[in-house]
C-alpha cells in the first residue's frame, strides 16, 4: 500500500469512529501528518510505508508537540525494514506507538485495544498478575508445579505474578490454557504518559539561529510565555502561559515564503482541533487572507505588554 492510500485509510476510520481532523499538513516536511480528536483522545498522527524511515529528530518533535497538548503521538506503518507489521501489535520507534491501519481500526471502531507488544527479541504480553496468582491458587497449583507445567523457571513466574516481567507469546496462551481464564493485559496505546522532563526547559537548550525568531522569542519570553521552537511542523514555535489558560500555535514567515496561505490554513485547522490560539507573525505589513491573526513582527516588538498583544488576537 502506498503512503497516500495509508493515509486516506487512517482518515477514513478516524472519521468513521467520530474523530474530528485537521487538515493534511502539507505545506512543508512535518513531524505529523493530521490530529485526531476523539471523545477522549487527542492525538498527533504520523503516517509511514515503513517506520524504519522515523527519523529521530521527527520522533522528538513530535513526543514534544504531543506532551504540550496532553496528546498521544502514533505512527501508523506497514513495515518495518522489509518485514510486515503484525496486526494487534503494538511497536516503537523512539518512543512512540507505532501500529498498522488494522490495528487503528480494531481500537477505534471496534473498541478492542491490542494484546501484543513487539520488544528486542520477539513479541511479548503483559499479563495480570494478581489473576495468575489468584488462579494458581483457587486449583491448587504451587509455583513450581505451574511453572513445570508452562516450562518456565520459578522465578519468572514469581516475576509475571508481581508484574515485573511480561511473557512470550507461546507462554500466555499456556498460561492461559492451563488456567482457564484469560490472563493477558490489553494495552492501552491512547494513555497519555507525560515525561519527568519538561519540554519547555529542554526547548531552551534549542540555538535559534533565524534572527526573526530570536526577536519574535524575546519579546514573548519577555511577556512570561514559556516557548518552544520547532523547525518540523507548519507552525514555528508554541507559547504557553498557564496562569492565564493561554497556548498559542504560532507561524513565522519572511518576506520570501510564498505559501503562507497554505500554512495559515493548516495552523488554523490544528489550532481547531486542538483548542489553541492560532497567530501568524510576518515581516510584511500587509495580512493574510486567512481567518487568523496577522501581527507585523515590528510593531510586536514595539508591544509593551502582554494586553497589547492579546488585544491583537
Amino acid at each position: 500500500m502506498k503512503r497516500a492510500e495509508m493515509l486516506d485509510s487512517t482518515e477514513s476510520i478516524l472519521e468513521k469512529a467520530g474523530f474530528h481532523l485537521s487538515k493534511r499538513c502539507t505545506s512543508r516536511h512535518s513531524c505529523f501528518d493530521l490530529v485526531a480528536n476523539g471523545k477522549r483522545q487527542l492525538t498527533f498522527i504520523k503516517v509511514y510505508v515503513n517506520i524504519g524511515n522515523v527519523s529521530a529528530k521527527d520522533a522528538s518533535e513530535l513526543q514534544t508537540i504531543s506532551q504540550c497538548f496532553s496528546a498521544t503521538p502514533f505512527i501508523i506503518g506497514e513495515k518495518t525494514r522489509r518485514k510486515p507489521l503484525e496486526d494487534d501489535t503494538v511497536y516503537s520507534r523512539y518512543g512512540i506507538c507505532a501500529i498498522t491501519t488494522k490495528t487503528l481500526e480494531e481500537m477505534v471502531l471496534n473498541e478492542v485495544p491490542p494484546l501484543v507488544e513487539a520488544g528486542p527479541g520477539g513479541y511479548y504480553i503483559q499479563l495480570d498478575g494478581n489473576l495468575v496468582k489468584k488462579r494458581r491458587q483457587e486449583l491448587e497449583l504451587s509455583v513450581g508445579k505451574l511453572a513445570e507445567m508452562i516450562g518456565i523457571s520459578r522465578r519468572t513466574l514469581y516475576g509475571y505474578e508481581k508484574g515485573m516481567a511480561k511473557a512470550s507469546v507461546s507462554t500466555a496462551y499456556k498460561l492461559e490454557w492451563i488456567l482457564g481464564v484469560p490472563v493477558a493485559k490489553f494495552i492501552d496505546a491512547f494513555q497519555f504518559t507525560p515525561k519527568d522532563t519538561d519540554f519547555f526547559a529542554t526547548a531552551r537548550c534549542i540555538i535559534v539561529k533565524h534572527q526573526l525568531l530570536q526577536t519574535i522569542f524575546k519579546k514573548f519570553t519577555q511577556f512570561d510565555f514559556r516557548v518552544v521552537h520547532l523547525g518540523r511542523a507548519p507552525f514555528d514555535f508554541i507559547a504557553q502561559r498557564s496562569e492565564i489558560k493561554l497556548k498559542i500555535i504560532g507561524g513565522v514567515a519572511n518576506k520570501k515564503e510564498r505559501n503562507v496561505d497554505q500554512r495559515t490554513e493548516e495552523i488554523t485547522s490544528v489550532c481547531e482541533i486542538i483548542k489553541a490560539q492560532p497567530v501568524f507573525i510576518t515581516e510584511e505589513e500587509k495580512t493574510s487572507n486567512n481567518n487568523i491573526p496577522t501581527v507585523n513582527c515590528e510593531a510586536l516588538t514595539k508591544m509593551q505588554c502582554l494586553e497589547d498583544f492579546i488585544a491583537k488576537l
